[in-house]
């Protein structure tokens, strides 16, 4: 299916409302990018000494599990998405499969030294049932590592001519969430049902995402500018669908809202931003291992 230009996936009504095409892959290119230097080149947090067996859930790019196993040649790494990963020079420990994450996980129990997942924010509608998955598939002493973005824009002054337009961001898609019964309300609760689901020691960090190259900090405007290129690359694919199929919008009304956006948080009045979250090590309860 063809929402304004882009190639949409359609699977199991509705269940991926991103496009999956070239322009979004080149945006999810560049979200990768902004995730390494959050992490300071890092591809996981999680204290793993030597992981045997890696899933990467909603692998998307796909960058995420060949840098993996470019980094950890002796670990099999297994990228799945709902449409077909090709990564040409993908190494061989690493493959990528089509599989729908919200369906019965068809894996070995106790599989994974690791389960990664970013980036699933409005695309789970039973967060309980996933992470009994990832329970049930993790070894004793694996972990699970979430990382997501918060949906709500930040400004500094907290009044300015775009406020309400830039504010609108996070109630829009929070809504459309809601009609489809796939919450986009993740990043700040996500701790809590992983927690509710079973898992010890689970951590939260919180990171701020710049919009924009405005920050004195030299970390943050080189953050900042690659997050600026993240949003006018990737925003038409993450609420196109939203808008016209769930809010009603003509493609016309999307596009003026974004540009009205991207105006609003490039003006050189305001200093915009938004919080990522991550779990960074999330562990089964194995009162009885070693």
């Amino acid at each position: 299916m063809r929402t304004g230009g882009d190639t949409m996936l359609i699977v199991r009504d509705g269940a991926y409302y991103q496009p999956n095409d070239d322009r979004q892959a080149k945006a999810g290119s560049i979200e990768h990018h902004v995730w390494l230097l959050t992490l300071n080149d890092a591809l996981f947090l999680s204290p793993l000494q030597d992981p045997q067996r890696v899933l990467d859930v909603g692998t998307g790019t796909g960058l995420w599990a060949v840098d993996m196993g470019d980094r950890y040649p002796s670990c099999e790494i297994i990228g799945t998405d709902l449409s077909p990963t090709q990564v040409p020079y993908a190494p061989p420990n690493v493959r990528f499969e089509i599989d729908d994450c919200c369906s019965e996980w068809t894996y070995p129990e106790n599989s994974f030294d690791l389960i990664h997942v970013r980036g699933l924010t409005g695309s789970v509608g039973n967060w309980p049932k996933f992470y009994q998955e990832c329970m049930k598939h993790l070894r004793p002493k694996g972990y699970l590592e979430q990382l997501e973005f918060g949906i709500d824009i930040y400004t500094e002054p907290k009044e300015t001519p775009y406020s309400d337009i830039i504010r609108s961001f996070g109630p829009l898609l929070l809504e459309a969430g809601d009609r489809m019964n796939k919450t986009f309300e993740v990043a700040t609760h996500m701790s809590r049902m992983i927690e509710q689901a079973g898992f010890v020691d689970v951590v939260t960090k919180r990171f701020l995402w710049p919009i924009g190259p405005w920050s004195d900090d030299e970390r943050l405007k080189e953050l900042g500018r690659w997050n600026l290129k993240n949003w006018e690359d990737g925003m038409e694919g993450w609420v196109m669908a939203l808008l016209t199929r769930i809010h009603g919008w003509s493609y016309q009304e999307v596009q003026n809202y974004r540009a009205r956006l991207l105006k609003g948080v490039k003006s050189d009045e305001v200093k915009a931003w938004h919080d990522v979250l991550v779990v960074p090590f999330a562990s089964p309860y194995t009162p009885f291992a070693d």
